[in-house]
């Protein structure tokens, strides 16, 4: 099974609307178009192709942690065929203003790179997504999308997928130790991120957002602090029981954006967050 998924969250003022990648006509508030770029075939036989999403003027999409206002996006790859291995690549996001909280995503446009790994490169890819994701401007739309192509011949290379599949968080590996504790509904991560630049000022254009690679679940707003050189950030994950658990410290990720107004966001990647 390749399935990549959200934590389940609603916040929705309309029903959800189904959308064919096939069918243009009828599109749900906010969207502007959903398709598939078929992309090429690399050297190595993967292939590389991605999904769109036009979005109207002043309507926004969520990345993978969508903060504590957004709707997590789903993502199902289960119907493609001669897929031995499929990675989502996640340009960097944003944050913006949601009814007084901070939002993560995308707004204008969101191209969303795959990485494919066919069974047997010489055949064809059925390439068959469902994506379940949210689309928001005063009110929040559920929207569900199912795209399905086949991929096959070299393809072509395309700029719009290129420029999104470089604007990605920078790996940072080893940079971060973390604790973690009970609390009354799940478990609070706290890293310290060895991270000498941003004293002072430079610290509020700069926001940690935290996640379970494996086990994604909802995570609050991280507050953050400063002991020198050291960030010190601090979430709460909460799973869908609302207790304390055993939380996997190999499996968090930690992503700090800087700058993360919209469309200047920069950002660095932890993958893994050993104890003290």
């Amino acid at each position: 099974m390749i399935r990549s998924v959200a934590p389940s969250l609603i916040l929705a003022a309309a029903l959800a609307q189904p959308l064919s990648g096939h069918a243009q006509e009828a599109q749900p508030p906010g969207i502007a178009g959903v398709e598939i770029l078929p992309g090429w075939r690399a050297p190595d036989g993967s292939r590389i192709a991605a999904i769109r999403i036009g979005l109207d003027p002043g309507w926004k999409t969520y990345w993978r942690v969508p903060g504590e206002a957004g709707i997590p996006p789903m993502l199902d790859f289960t119907g493609s065929r001669n897929i031995a291995e499929l990675q989502v690549i996640w340009p960097v996001p944003t944050a913006f203003d949601q009814n007084g909280m901070r939002s993560i995503g995308y707004h204008d446009v969101l191209v969303l790179p795959v990485r494919i790994t066919p069974h047997d490169p010489a055949e064809p890819v059925m390439l068959d997504a469902v994506m379940d994701f949210g689309v928001c401007r005063n009110i929040c739309v559920p929207v569900s999308v199912r795209l399905d192509v086949d991929l096959e011949g070299p393809g072509a290379p395309d700029d719009r997928i290129s420029a999104a599949m470089e604007d990605v968080p920078v790996p940072r590996p080893g940079l971060a130790r973390c604790t973690t504790e009970p609390v009354s509904d799940g478990t609070r991560v706290t890293a310290r991120i060895d991270l000498p630049d941003g004293h002072d000022a430079g610290d509020q254009d700069r926001v940690a957002l935290f996640e379970l690679r494996s086990h994604p679940m909802w995570v609050s707003e991280s507050t953050m602090s400063r002991e020198g050189g050291v960030l010190i950030a601090s979430a709460d994950f909460v799973p869908d029981d609302a207790r304390p658990f055993a939380l996997d410290q190999s499996d968090l990720r930690i992503t700090l954006l800087d700058n993360p107004v919209e469309g200047n966001a920069q950002a660095i990647e932890i993958d893994g967050c050993p104890a003290e």
